[in-house]
């Protein structure tokens, strides 16, 4: 090198590893988009009792008489909730693990549901929640308060935060969690079956009053999700070179943590503790458009939105004439996923 030459340019944060061909991504975005029509056709349509198109016409056009016309009108707001459910918390999932650089990060799995859900729990026992708005506002808190607790733990002893002590920091703290949600539901007859039953996670119950309530919070925590893509893509070349490049780590992170947070929190208020869809979405969409955030993000928006209608749609189907809550299903899709997700990665970071 001569004396004048200039320094190598530190490497740009698109990567070839986050490149992906347009046209390749233009065609995952039309099967998506054509998965996802069919999905919210299938989840209007199909029920301990199955809907002739008739009806579903009818009841889209506000009719509401007969048996069919009602069901339609009730299954609406259940599929509109399954896809914002699933979108959150496929963003949220995918944020943690941009944030925290842990291919094992995800609301379920780091505990953040459960705090969400400990922090409801608790609003209704000693304080008389009854509303989803109030229970936002302290899944939120729960949540958050989970994610810092977690984080704390998983970063102590030698080498900061690894995935593999967040993923156990996160198991115990949700095990903890969830025997204090216990003591606090047990002695209170009056609330105990119904907290138990939104514990499982599910979307049956949704209606528009409910989801007009949590609906600002998601679109909030979405927006700042995807305000934070550049910063996430710049987080995962290492904190020293993102600073080089001029990106102010702490806010970005701080910012991308919110976002995560508020979309995990609001999500179980609306629903209850659902597990492994910001696993599961956010790692296969890798692989379809690569690791650019600025595209990751929305695809795992609407992947999450597909994978948690189907979940539901599965649920009503294999149980006739009654259903499974969704949050079991999910459990038994992820669970396997989250096994060979660490095989594959053995627990090493992003």
């Amino acid at each position: 090198m001569t004396p004048h030459a200039a320094p190598p340019a530190p490497p740009a944060p698109d990567t070839a590893g986050q490149r992906r061909p347009a046209r390749g991504r233009a065609l995952w975005l039309a099967v998506l988009l054509g998965v996802l029509a069919a999905l919210v056709w299938a989840s209007i349509t199909i029920g301990s009792r199955d809907v002739p198109w008739a009806d579903v016409l009818a009841a889209l056009g506000g009719s509401t008489d007969g048996f069919d016309r009602a069901a339609v009108a009730k299954r609406i707001p259940r599929t509109l909730l399954a896809l914002l459910a699933g979108s959150a918390l496929a963003v949220s999932g995918a944020v943690m693990q941009g944030v925290t650089r842990n291919p094992l990060a995800d609301p379920g799995i780091l505990g953040v549901n459960m705090g969400a859900s400990l922090a409801v729990a608790a609003g209704i026992a000693y304080f008389g929640l009854a509303s989803a708005t109030g229970f936002v506002w302290v899944a939120i808190a729960g949540a958050g308060a989970t994610a810092v607790f977690v984080y704390m733990i998983g970063s102590l002893g030698r080498g900061g935060a690894s995935p593999l002590k967040l993923a156990l920091a996160g198991a115990a703290t949700s095990a903890a969690l969830a025997s204090s949600i216990s003591a606090v539901v047990l002695p209170r007859g009056d609330i105990a079956d119904g907290v138990r039953s939104w514990q499982i996670g599910g979307v049956g119950g949704g209606t528009f009053d409910d989801i007009a309530q949590v609906l600002p919070f998601l679109a909030v925590g979405l927006l700042l999700g995807l305000l934070s893509a550049r910063g996430l893509n710049l987080l995962a070349l290492g904190d020293d070179l993102a600073a080089g490049l001029g990106e102010r780590v702490a806010a970005a992170r701080t910012t991308a943590s919110a976002a995560a947070v508020v979309l995990c929190g609001a999500t179980t208020a609306a629903t209850g503790p659902i597990g492994f869809v910001g696993l599961v979405v956010p790692h296969v969409f890798r692989l379809l458009v690569g690791v650019d955030h600025r595209w990751l993000l929305p695809f795992s928006a609407l992947g999450g939105a597909a994978l948690l209608t189907a979940a539901d749609i599965l649920g009503r189907v294999v149980a006739r004439p009654g259903e499974i809550d969704v949050g079991i299903v999910t459990a038994l899709i992820g669970g396997p996923f989250f096994i060979y997700i660490v095989r594959r990665q053995k627990v090493r970071d992003l």
